[in-house]
């Protein structure tokens, strides 16, 4: 009995690795990690199989600072998937409650042309109606005066056999509204500008509002016939607003009209066409449809009517769609001018009825095949809406001086209003001078006037801070942006808007850190272990050791290997850290040539100001 216990004796103060039973345990043949969008870091520490703890601190290395409930960009998870031998993987969404998020591929040789959707804006009064009557060659406001034609929101005409569909958005805010909520609808706006007015505050913001959609821009110079016309004072103020003419050296195309009396509207139109070819618009019109909603309401003898932009395939009579958060069965589908259609291709925009309820304009359809599914799939995506009613994503002013904002962003986007155009300027030129390590700022908009529901809806749009200098906004527009959790930000003194903006920037910069040595240990022992590797029993002579440290391995003072470490232990437990005067085994990744005498050297990743 005794010779027993002796053979079993373990010297005191160094840990007990040997478990052979645990050598059964077989190492998985393939290490695949699946990626999901708004994976945290609590998934992917799951996904990789280690501790969360390790991947706070791996993500710390790579500049990036998050707790496990937050959420991690692809491109990070592919970093660590190299570090840990993974192989990244993206999730095969196949759940239609989350449609959108489908990854949908159609085999190039399938692929058509399709007609181009355009958006008509423009200062109110510079013809836009006009123009679009003229195009269609029909009275569209005698129309719906006399109770004729339903106004649907969408028009496609044929211009020498090119079909050309053009969008009629009720205003700016919709334009906005519509991609804010992450609709891409429009390939191209049309920027209409009276040439006897120039350019005025809703043609700025038009232009704000096409340019934060990304959209390329064609500007139509109408009101040509007029004897006051000056198209070059008109592309001089263009200019200036980042608008260059072709005709200038730029790359705005500039058609000069009069929508009035039809001049250079064929021009217009084969201009459309040649910025349609040159994105090369196509689709898959074999294939189950899918697209927007543009307009919806509650019509009195129809019920529920959605006009829908076909973006891909072909949607049908009788077709079972899944659209926003309700669903139903296409009974009819009409043109704004009444007229009956049993298929829409792509880019096509018809009036539909039979869903169970309205939709939002910007929600996304798609076709499925069976009712049931779709009920349940609308059913899922209402429940999931509700859930996150609450949720504000907004980022504040306080986040970015509290250097909250660890994300990639780069520009700080602003919306300007002033008391008067001095002011304007002298803002605008300070604050796009401000250079905090290539961090910058970006001024969306900058006008003269009160704070309206438009700045609102444009600062959504464009994750801008709205800043007021000697203007104030009323109730409605403090309620609107209250609600969606839009920052405003008054001023009065010039200097203090410039001192903030700069903090705030440099609330954006990615933190510094230095490596800062927390202890050393010396290796005594080394145990050698089938499952774990080489073990060293150390004594710890200085400082701290933590786990997940950084690891330099000292032999006779000179370095021989840098690393990470593995694993902390004392005795048979894992542990956060071993102070000074204590025992501890120490496992290091990916290195066992470890001999006794050698020095650990631990350290961490600390943060420093700037």
């Amino acid at each position: 009995m005794a010779k027993k216990v002796e053979k079993n004796n373990k010297p005191q103060g160094r840990p007990n690795f040997s478990n052979k039973k645990v050598e059964k345990k077989v190492e998985p043949k393939e290490k695949v990690i699946i990626y999901k969008n708004g994976m945290t870091v609590l998934e992917v520490a799951e996904g990789f199989s280690k501790p969360v703890s390790l991947i706070i601190t791996k993500l710390m290395q790579l500049g990036v600072f998050a707790n496990q409930n937050q959420s991690v960009e692809r491109d990070m998870v592919e970093l660590l998937s190299i570090d840990f031998g993974y192989e990244l993987k993206d999730e095969v969404v196949t759940d239609l409650s989350r449609f959108e998020e489908i990854k949908i591929e159609d085999d190039l040789k399938d692929l058509k042309p399709r007609p181009p959707v355009v958006t008509i804006m423009g200062h109110v009064d510079h013809g836009k109606t006009t123009l679009l009557d003229t195009i269609r060659s029909s009275r569209i406001t005698a129309k719906e005066a006399g109770g004729i034609t339903q106004h649907i929101g969408a028009y496609q005409v044929n211009h020498n056999g090119y079909p050309i569909t053009f969008i009629d958005t009720p205003g700016h805010a919709a334009f906005t509204e519509m991609r804010a909520r992450g609709a891409k609808i429009t390939d191209m706006v049309v920027l209409v500008v009276a040439a006897d007015d120039g350019v005025m505050p809703q043609t700025e913001e038009a232009i704000a509002h096409a340019k934060a959609a990304g959209c390329p821009i064609i500007v139509a110079i109408n009101k040509m016939d007029k004897p006051n016309a000056n198209p070059e004072r008109v592309t001089q103020e263009l200019a200036n607003l980042g608008l260059v003419s072709d005709s200038w050296g730029g790359d705005t195309p500039f058609v000069n009209i009069s929508a009035l009396k039809g001049m250079g509207v064929d021009n217009l139109l084969e201009m459309i066409e040649l910025v349609a070819n040159l994105n090369e618009l196509k689709a898959n019109p074999n294939r189950a449809a899918l697209g927007t909603v543009i307009e919806a309401k509650l019509d009195k003898g129809k019920g529920p009517l959605a006009t829908l932009l076909v973006q891909n395939g072909t949607l049908h009579v009788g077709d079972i769609i899944i659209c926003g958060n309700t669903y139903g069965k296409i009974r009819t589908m009409e043109d704004d001018r009444n007229i009956r259609y049993q298929d829409a291709l792509p880019s096509t925009a018809l009036a539909v009825t039979g869903l169970n309820d309205v939709p939002q304009a910007g929600d996304k359809f798609i076709v499925v095949k069976e009712e049931r599914i779709a009920r349940d799939a609308a059913n899922a995506r209402a429940k999931r809406a509700k859930e996150s009613t609450n949720v504000v994503k907004k980022l504040s002013f306080d986040e970015l001086l509290s250097n909250a904002n660890k994300d990639k962003t780069k520009e700080l986007n602003l919306i300007i209003k002033c008391d008067v155009q001095g002011s304007v300027e002298a803002l605008k030129n300070s604050l796009e001078k401000i250079n905090v390590e290539d961090l910058r700022v970006t001024v969306v908009r900058s006008s003269v006037g009160a704070i309206t529901d438009t700045d609102v809806s444009l600062a959504e749009a464009s994750d801008a801070i709205i800043i007021g200098f000697n203007v104030r906004p009323m109730s409605n527009v403090r309620n609107l942006a209250s609600e969606k959790h839009i920052e405003i930000r008054l001023y009065d003194v010039i200097y203090k808007v410039i001192d903030d903006i700069t903090l705030a920037l440099k609330g954006m910069l990615e933190p510094v850190y230095e490596e800062v040595v927390i202890g050393e240990a010396e290796v005594r022992s080394i145990f050698k272990n089938s499952i774990v590797g080489t073990i060293a029993g150390c004594y710890v002579t200085d400082g701290v050791i933590e786990r997940n440290s950084l690891v330099r391995v000292l032999r006779n003072g000179i370095v021989i290997y840098s690393g990470k470490m593995a694993s902390l232990r004392r005795f048979k437990d894992d542990v956060k850290e071993v102070k000074q005067g204590y025992e501890c085994g120490i496992t290091i990744e990916k290195y066992s040539d470890l001999k006794e005498g050698d020095v650990i050297e631990a350290s961490i990743m600390k943060e420093v100001s700037r």
